[in-house]
């Protein structure tokens, strides 16, 4: 939720944030004059309550005519102070429910623009060269035994897969080695719920725009979680932490669903856009000004586990367009793909400032000083994905996959061998 005395000050800057990404800025002017009209409800509410307690107190002194004319104007005035009460609650919570429809007010510096207009900010490493054809990554997980996606669908429908024997060793190996790392730079490593709340969910900002994407338990008013962002930035929910803890920094290890409406046709082989998947997620809490270096951190981290995977790749700045509503800065690092000749993203961090935080009520206080709302931050440290990239960039002519040296301790091998 934006901040509705940034707002006041400088409405510019929400115009100009909505217009990079694509949105009408009309509700700025929209959102101004509810709130003018909810002040000025209020002011005149407190004023008629005000006016009723003083009647209320001269009444037992009065008599006669003075007492029933008395008597007749408190009357009045407690009509009055109803209406303008329920008046002002309207208008507040007409005000609330569009402000929750408002994204996040996009970073300066962020790239204008939509899904294709981010901008590459480096490239890492070598892309590999074949003196072969290359396989893609599900011809080589069958060939391993490591992935069956054929069972997945006639168990639980398309888009859905088994990993098998090393698949399973691979993924537990990569989640393995990014809880390690995370704890060792002072994470506080998470295994978090993955059904959530409403109000916890709603509060993340994942039942806005991208709502569809969202699984709901409709007999629990429950929801599956795409990402274990939501539950780690509601464990503070209604909460004022101290500021002497911060940043407070945690990772959560969930399994993560998503229905992935409106991607019909996209990616369908293999396991790149699946309804399930494993992940490990960064999470910090820190002081708003703060949180760019605290972004450039998380980065950082997420960069660090690219190298471990001895992967190529590509860091970009994505476009105002194409983040979601709780981010106003987002970096993507994108793996090379050889078998499709182009980038996969892998990781994702955003700086979500205070936008979270104050759906969720989630404070600090440093000494006496009045709470302020903390700024939160997510990273994606590995998920399943990465075996996609893993595979494919590391394979060897017969079919056979090196495993990372800094991966080798957490799968147990040294090279995954085709099934005889």
């Amino acid at each position: 939720m934006i901040d509705l005395r940034t707002l006041r000050e400088d409405p510019d800057r929400l115009r100009a944030s909505q217009r990079a990404r694509g949105e009408d800025d009309s509700v700025v002017d929209t959102l101004l004059d509810l709130d003018e009209r909810r002040r000025s409800a209020l002011s005149g509410f407190e004023s008629l309550r005000a006016e009723q307690k003083s009647v209320g107190k001269s009444v037992s002194a009065s008599s006669g005519d003075e007492r029933a004319a008395l008597l007749a104007r408190a009357k009045e005035l407690a009509a009055g102070v109803k209406g303008a009460e329920a008046e002002a609650e309207r208008l507040a919570k007409e005000l609330d429910a569009l402000l929750m429809s408002v994204p996040n007010i996009v970073e300066d510096g962020a790239p204008v623009g939509g899904e294709d207009d981010y901008v590459v900010l480096e490239e890492v490493g070598e892309k590999p060269s074949f003196d072969f054809t290359p396989r893609d990554h599900l011809e080589l997980g069958e060939m391993l035994g490591a992935i069956d996606t054929e069972r997945g669908a006639k168990v639980s429908g398309a888009r859905f897969f088994f990993l098998t024997g090393v698949g399973a060793r691979l993924q537990l190996g990569l989640l393995n080695m990014a809880m390690q790392q995370a704890i060792e730079v002072g994470f506080t490593p998470m295994i978090t719920p993955v059904l959530l709340r409403p109000e916890a969910m709603a509060g993340t900002g994942f039942l806005g725009a991208h709502a569809s994407e969202v699984y709901k338990l409709e007999a629990d008013d429950l929801y599956l979680v795409g990402t274990s962002e939501a539950p780690m930035a509601a464990y503070h929910w209604d909460e004022i932490l101290d500021g002497r803890s911060l940043p407070l920094r945690y990772a959560g290890w969930s399994s993560c669903f998503r229905r992935e409406a409106g991607s019909y046709g996209k990616d369908t082989r293999g396991i790149i856009r699946v309804h399930q998947f494993d992940k490990v997620e960064m999470f910090s809490y820190c002081r708003p000004e703060d949180a760019r270096e605290e972004h450039a951190r998380l980065l950082a981290w997420e960069k660090e586990m690219l190298a471990k995977a001895e992967l190529p790749y590509r860091v970009i700045d994505t476009a105002a367009g194409d983040l979601g509503s709780s981010a106003a800065r987002k970096f993507d690092c994108e793996a090379w793909l050889p078998t499709q000749n182009r980038y996969l993203e892998l990781t994702s961090t955003s700086n979500c400032t205070e936008f979270q935080a104050r759906r969720l009520a989630v404070r600090y206080r440093d000494t006496d000083e009045k709470p302020r709302h903390v700024a939160t931050l997510n990273g994606t440290l590995a998920t399943t994905r990465w075996i996609v990239a893993i595979l494919e960039n590391h394979q060897q002519a017969d079919g056979s996959v090196v495993v990372p040296k800094a991966l080798r301790p957490f799968v147990g091998l040294d090279v995954l061998e085709p099934l005889k």
